[in-house]
């Protein structure tokens, strides 16, 4: 294919401050920044439906609910600078099955990016992120959500090449034999954390230099994966809302913000609205940097980051549909007098931090 077909929004930033109704400080410093997302589901819906990644698609028949947030065409013309595509676990397929489907999808995922090598290019470590965006492409890290793709035997961990798969989000909406989700349906398993097994899941990522995303998994397996992993590594959550904003069963609360903090990770910050606390129709993206906001104020400007989930099945704020809109978010830190320092770590330098002390 070769090329995408977007505007180049560099060239004039009073066009994008006019059509966003932003200020043009906001997009001149948006524009001078690292520019990362750690969670996009979009390839979830190539799978199921054939969605385009090559193709710049609108809001669709769901009106910017559940799908049709992403395309690389928008994230080009966006400007986002890297973001880590996930690969989302099926976990009705059978145990024996799913490491080949894992490894199927990985090559189509990839294939999808070097097929526009001038647009985009796969990166694995920051040392990559760096060469690729100095170059004026973006920066694709690749990763699983729902670490039972590989949950066989710890040796099927072994099964990804190249360290293409930067991240694991070791367990997803349902649980599985690493762990037990955080989300209502399990009840079943209340009391219970990481398996045995889950415990040596969690090392070995470590011993991968894999970075382990704590995002789904419940309070009890979070605390069991603080204990297990390596100190020295930094831990993410790389989509979540936080208690301290609005109380919710997906969102984290202050203790846990402080255990990845003292790690030297990261918490990415999503964007579904009910998790944000509001409205899944009304809701508005300042939403979004109240909870950054808490986490800055809770342990500190270093830790916070964006995970939009865009295309995860979620409703996110109606004025934060897609990549286009992301500059409204550094309008609303610049109106709380954030500096630009602070900014430009939430939107992009902390995740970097975290990559470059688990992969150079």
């Amino acid at each position: 294919m070769g090329s995408l077909s977007y505007r180049d929004l560099r060239s004039d930033p009073s066009v994008w401050a006019r059509e966003l109704g932003l200020s043009r400080e906001a997009i001149e410093l948006y524009l001078a920044s690292d520019v990362l997302d750690l969670h996009l589901d979009s390839f979830i819906w190539k799978r199921i439906f054939g969605y385009d990644l090559h193709r710049r698609h609108g809001a669709g028949l769901t009106r910017g609910h559940f799908l049709s947030h992403v395309d690389l065409p928008r994230i080009r013309e966006a400007c986002v600078t890297g973001g880590t595509w996930v690969i989302t676990t099926n976990p009705l397929r059978s145990a024996a099955r799913r490491p080949a489907i894992f490894l199927e999808n990985l090559r189509r995922l990839q294939g999808i990016f070097e097929s526009v090598p001038d647009e985009v290019g796969v990166v694995r470590n920051a040392r990559e992120y760096d060469a690729v965006v100095a170059s004026g492409r973006h920066a694709a890290f690749l990763a699983i959500q729902g670490g039972n793709a590989l949950d066989r035997r710890l040796e099927d961990l072994d099964l990804i090449p190249d360290d293409l798969v930067l991240r694991v989000t070791i367990v997803h909406l349902s649980s599985s034999r690493i762990g037990v989700t955080s989300s209502p349906a399990a009840r079943s398993r209340q009391g219970e954390g990481l398996t045995g097994f889950g415990r040596d899941f969690v090392r070995r990522l470590d011993e991968k230099r894999i970075l382990v995303d704590l995002a789904h998994i419940n309070r009890e397996g979070f605390w069991d994966s603080v204990a297990v992993h390596d100190p020295s590594l930094p831990l993410i959550v790389t989509h979540t809302g936080v208690n301290g904003v609005h109380k919710h069963w997906r969102n984290l609360d202050d203790d846990q913000l402080q255990a990845v903090a003292d790690s030297g990770g990261v918490i990415g910050v999503m964007y579904q609205s009910s998790f944000l606390g509001e409205s899944p129709f009304r809701g508005r993206s300042d939403a979004v940097v109240r909870h950054l906001a808490h986490i800055v104020e809770t342990v500190g400007e270093d830790f916070a980051a964006l995970g939009s989930d865009w295309d995860g099945a979620i409703s996110p704020p109606r004025d934060l549909q897609s990549p286009l809109e992301l500059p409204r978010l550094v309008e609303h830190m610049l109106r709380r007098r954030w500096s630009p320092e602070r900014i430009q770590k939430v939107l992009g330098h902390n995740f970097l931090r975290c990559v470059r002390a688990i992969r150079g």
